[in-house]
């Protein structure tokens, strides 16, 4: 199985910004046992920002000339922890980042794919992340749960797995309203569950549930399947691969 796992800012790093060791680490293990089952994995990493700022010993940035410094200083973080943590488990990564007029332009699409597919060929985990350190508009509009479903869509994936901070859709704001339901599969995107989706409650990500609804319909229009989980549960993957009801998973239109 091809498997694109989106990775949230809140699922790698602590409140501050700096690195959650434990739970990364544990969702490496994780991820690099399946890949040892025999699956083909490509990691969507945010976290540059998030993790740039706290190395530089900052708040969370709000213009640019300082989101795209500390994403600069993030990148480098962030890669050097995967490739630390991974190499532990005898598996090798490859840094790709892009910007939206790599999906846009044909000609940087296909050679986008062909990176991908040729890294995956090698037994390589291609991990991917917007290029924030020059692309203003990816870090003023874009997100990496939309990344996530553009990945999985051109990189002909069988499964999106989006780690966020909450456990799944549900049928209200599960932080105001302690009788709301998690739902656990929806078959197909209707209004009504569009109007589910809230802000986001992460003092580090972009992304709220609406995001994750706007990648869910990238992904299932692409025959995708997409499920949104607790990224501070790495275990659940083992579950998700198998079709386990384990957040909400949207299915993928055949």
């Amino acid at each position: 199985m091809r498997i694109v796992v989106k990775i949230g800012t809140s699922t790698l790093a602590h409140a501050g910004g700096r690195l959650n060791i434990r739970h990364t680490e544990e969702l490496v293990k994780t991820l690099s046992d399946l890949k040892n089952a025999g699956h083909e994995l490509i990691v969507v990493s945010s976290g540059a920002i998030g993790m740039g700022a706290g190395k530089l010993q900052i708040a969370r940035p709000k213009d640019m000339p300082t989101k795209q410094a500390a994403a600069s200083v993030g990148q480098c973080e962030l890669m050097y922890t995967y490739d630390r943590l991974f190499s532990a488990y005898n598996h090798t990564v490859a840094q790709i980042l892009v910007t939206r007029e790599d999906f846009d332009r044909v000609t940087r699409l296909e050679n986008l794919q062909n990176t991908v597919y040729r890294l995956l060929q090698l037994g390589a985990i291609p991990i991917i992340n917007e290029n924030d350190s020059v692309a203003t508009e990816e870090i003023a509009v874009g997100d990496n749960d939309t990344m996530g479903a553009l990945v999985a869509k051109y990189a002909r994936a069988d499964l999106l797995v989006v780690l966020s901070d909450i456990d799944g859709l549900y049928t209200a704001d599960p932080h105001t309203h302690p009788d709301a339901r998690r739902i656990e599969r929806v078959e197909e995107i209707t209004p009504e569950i569009d109007a589910l989706a809230g802000g986001t409650h992460s003092g580090l990500g972009t992304g709220g549930m609406a995001t994750k609804l706007i990648a869910a319909h990238i992904a299932t229009g692409a025959g995708v399947d997409m499920v949104i989980a607790n990224g501070s549960y790495p275990a659940l993957l083992y579950d998700i691969v198998e079709g386990k009801p384990v957040g909400t998973r949207f299915l993928g239109k055949h």
